[in-house]
């Protein structure tokens, strides 16, 4: 998917009218049912914080269609409930209406809530009741648990979207195509990496997507250091791209030393054919809808 461009810096504040307000880390599906509220001129305010850690920022602009707008939680956590409304106002002239989820709070040590936000705003205040999946509620933080524990099936069913994260090309060890098989190896800053081990995945170069599966974590049969490590299926793929994306859908086995490497070797082929696997049935079941 190409990335949509951040609006945010293309659209004139003096024509948004509603805005959805919160940390928007994963724009994950409660979020989604957020921006839903808003009209045709609405804009996204994303506070943020160190957590934001599933989408961080210059990523965000992907998943929606309206121009969002960063603030810095550490540099408007001191004002007060009337002092955050009227820098919005001051800054969005025609607001009328704002969306927030049933656990907002803002304003100095989160003393102003929704009853708070409805007394001192004299516009429409829509508020959105907690989202459940399943019945698991949908919340960034139940969603990092999920990534952190390997579980990317639930996480992605939470998310409505594949987790994905980009990283850039590096030099590996320089025996995968010698000795298993050729991968692309990625040093990756600011996202939440999944819980050690091989997973199945897409890696999209270029905007194409390819199956593949891809190990975290310490290589404790070879050097022991810690890697990302991507390998494309039936591809003979020279990559140029500085750039590379990551999706995940289901973790294969954990992280494991082997005793040789015509083990791990014989792993490696295993976990792809399971892949494999996965996507085969993950693709008759799409085509039977």
């Amino acid at each position: 998917m190409e990335m949509k461009k951040n609006f945010s810096t293309l659209v004139n504040k003096d024509t948004i009218t509603s805005i959805a307000i919160g940390g928007f880390d994963g724009m994950h599906s409660a979020h989604q049912e957020l921006f839903k509220q808003l009209d045709s001129n609405g804009a996204i305010l994303s506070i943020e914080s160190k957590y934001a850690t599933l989408t961080p920022k210059k990523y965000r602009q992907e998943y929606s269609k309206y121009p969002i707008y960063y603030y810095v939680l550490d540099e408007i956590k001191h004002l007060k409930g009337n002092k955050f409304i009227q820098l919005l106002k001051k800054e969005y002239p025609k607001l009328k209406k704002i969306v927030v989820g049933f656990d907002f709070c803002f304003g100095k040590d989160r003393g102003y809530c929704i009853q708070e936000l409805k007394n001192i705003f004299d516009g429409e205040v829509i508020v959105i009741d907690e989202y459940k999946i399943d019945n698991i509620p949908v919340h960034s933080r139940i969603i990092r648990e999920y990534i952190s524990n390997g579980d990317l099936e639930t996480a992605n069913k939470l998310l409505n979207k594949a987790y994905k994260i980009y990283g850039t090309q590096v030099k590996g060890q320089g025996i995968g195509t010698k000795s298993f098989v050729p991968t692309i190896n990625l040093i990756v800053e600011n996202f939440l990496l999944p819980q050690a081990g091989v997973y199945a995945t897409k890696t999209i170069l270029n905007d194409i997507e390819y199956n593949s599966i891809t190990f975290l974590g310490h290589r404790v049969t070879t050097d022991n250091s810690y890697a990302i490590e991507t390998h494309i299926f039936d591809e003979n793929i020279i990559n140029n791209n500085y750039e590379i994306q990551i999706k995940f859908y289901k973790k294969l086995r954990d992280n494991k030393k082997f005793d040789t490497y015509k083990d791990l070797k014989e792993e490696i082929f295993s976990n792809i054919k399971e892949s494999k696997k996965y996507f085969l049935n993950k693709n008759k079941t799409i085509n039977t809808y």
